[in-house]
């Protein structure tokens, strides 16, 4: 089994999750979940948004700047197919 390796690393799989379960998120309600550093999270997100996983927004919200990240389609459809493959790799050691 090939697991893509943009999902499987650990914290990138950890922002999918997020993402999948809660939408679209401001940058600081990542880091505050997922317990990461501003820096950490902003390098896996660029790497994420150049794969196309991610779309990141940024706007000012009451004269103040904000970030948000959301899975775009396709991020929705790699986060789904790795759940399928590790679920494959279950059902296969049973």
């Amino acid at each position: 089994m090939d697991f893509d390796k943009l999902v499987h690393q650990p914290t990138r799989l950890q922002i999918f999750a997020y993402l999948y379960r809660h939408g679209e998120s401001s940058f600081t309600d990542l880091t505050s979940a997922l317990d990461l550093t501003e820096g950490n999270l902003s390098s896996h997100l660029q790497r994420m948004e150049d794969a196309g996983a991610v779309e990141i927004t940024k706007a000012f919200v009451d004269d103040r700047p904000q970030t948000s990240a959301a899975l775009t389609d396709e991020g929705r459809e790699q986060f789904e197919e790795h759940v399928h493959t590790l679920q494959a790799l279950i059902d296969d050691l049973e």
